[in-house]
């Protein structure tokens, strides 16, 4: 069966606007889980439009909300020292209890040509890592928050963390799923060991074929630790636009073709009026098996 969520981009829309939308959205049984992002300034447009913290954002929507699951795609590994993220994270479920996937994600890295993480992380103040460092450092936040919602107190002798009597309560009665976004083999790693969901970027941002390829190199990694792969839900993101839902709808086919079933419909605000009601009735409705 597939599962399809709503992903909105708080960039140049209002408290009042994101509310609505989720709200509409939770009262819209196709739609299954709704999703914000984790950035301190706009990828897009004018660096100085109005944008709102992830985490923050969240859990005020998670507090006028009932039904769906909710989380960020992806929070940033660097954004937060993994700790107090899952101290973060513990609270909003407290607010919406059994309702938080905690996406993860190994966070602004040294890229050649890239500007944009420059530009948001030296704005805030941010740790810019290698490829490398990130991704370890991904790996001990996974454990970190793991044991943080499973254990009573415990010392922590990581390469990048280290923490001392690390005490979490209230903790999750279940702890939430982690979802990790990413596709290098290094992060395919990560996901093999940690997570509950993987998350990828899909068209056009990856080919379906690479994708394909991806989903298969994880399987791998998972072998290569005794996991089974099917116990990982893969999930893929795209951007709709309402112009042309169908190709939407044939993007999500190719992608169930690839083997993913969970979907995120990313869609920029202000849209439609009933946002979650148009991609029930123009995309999902097409293309749920």
């Amino acid at each position: 069966m597939l599962s399809f969520g709503m992903k909105t981009v708080p960039v140049g829309v209002t408290y009042d606007t994101l509310l609505r939308t989720w709200q509409q959205a939770d009262a819209v049984p196709a739609i299954e889980h709704a999703w914000l992002w984790d950035h301190m300034l706009p990828l897009f447009g004018p660096v100085d439009a109005p944008i709102h913290e992830g985490w923050t954002m969240l859990a005020a929507l998670a507090a006028r909300t009932s039904r769906l699951r909710l989380g960020l795609m992806v929070t940033s590994n660097l954004t937060r020292p993994p700790a107090v993220l899952a101290k973060i994270a513990a609270t909003v479920d407290a607010i919406a209890p059994g309702r938080l996937v905690l996406g993860l994600g190994v966070g602004g890295t040294h890229q050649p040509g890239d500007t944009l993480v420059p530009r948001e992380y030296n704005a805030y103040g941010l740790h810019i890592a290698s490829p490398g460092e990130g991704v370890a450092r991904l790996a001990e936040s996974c454990a970190i928050i793991k044991r943080m919602w499973t254990e009573d107190r415990f010392d922590f002798d990581g390469r990048y963390y280290q923490l001392r009597e690390v005490v979490c309560a209230p903790k999750p009665a279940v702890p939430p799923p982690l979802l990790i976004g990413g596709w290098g083999d290094r992060t395919l790693g990560v996901v093999a060991e940690h997570a509950d969901i993987w998350n990828v970027p899909g068209p056009p941002h990856n080919t379906i074929e690479f994708i394909r390829e991806r989903n298969k190199v994880l399987d791998e990694k998972c072998a290569a630790i005794g996991r089974d792969p099917a116990e990982i839900t893969r999930s893929t993101q795209l951007v709709v636009s309402t112009e042309d839902p169908a190709a939407a709808r044939s993007t999500v086919r190719e992608l169930a073709d690839a083997g993913l079933t969970h979907f995120v419909l990313g869609v920029r605000l202000p849209g439609p009026a009933n946002v979650a009601e148009w991609l029930a009735e123009e995309i999902i409705a097409h293309t749920a098996r």
